[in-house]
């Protein structure tokens, strides 16, 4: 069996944080190693934890979701994670591996993480 992927969310809401943290931790395959609730804490977090696959937020404070992969020499496999639809093209020519738009059911994550 291979290593679970180590997976980073990084969400300026509590409660979308716990919503994503829920979803993955019935997921064997997946090792949630951090949370961060900024744009700077996702750089340092990124930097210290070395993510394999990011949940990443789009509006965050200090520093979007975008500047935190400009930021970034090798970035993490990203998915999205955003209640705002009109950054979703951005995201793709950012290479993200998907882009959830909030709010998401069970199934449509599932697809997410198994396509991540």
């Amino acid at each position: 069996m291979s290593e679970p992927i180590r997976t980073l969310i990084a969400d300026d809401e509590p409660l979308a944080r716990r919503q994503l943290r829920s979803l993955l931790e019935r997921d064997p395959q997946i090792a949630l190693v951090g949370e961060a609730g900024s744009g700077a804490d996702a750089r340092r977090a990124i930097r210290e934890l070395n993510p394999e696959l990011l949940l990443l937020d789009v509006r965050m404070p200090q520093g979007d979701g975008f500047s935190v992969l400009e930021d970034l020499e090798q970035p993490p496999y990203v998915i999205f994670a955003t209640a705002h639809a009109e950054h979703a093209v951005h995201a793709f020519d950012v290479a993200a591996v998907d882009y959830l738009l909030k709010p998401f059911d069970d199934e449509r994550f599932e697809r997410s993480i198994q396509r991540a």
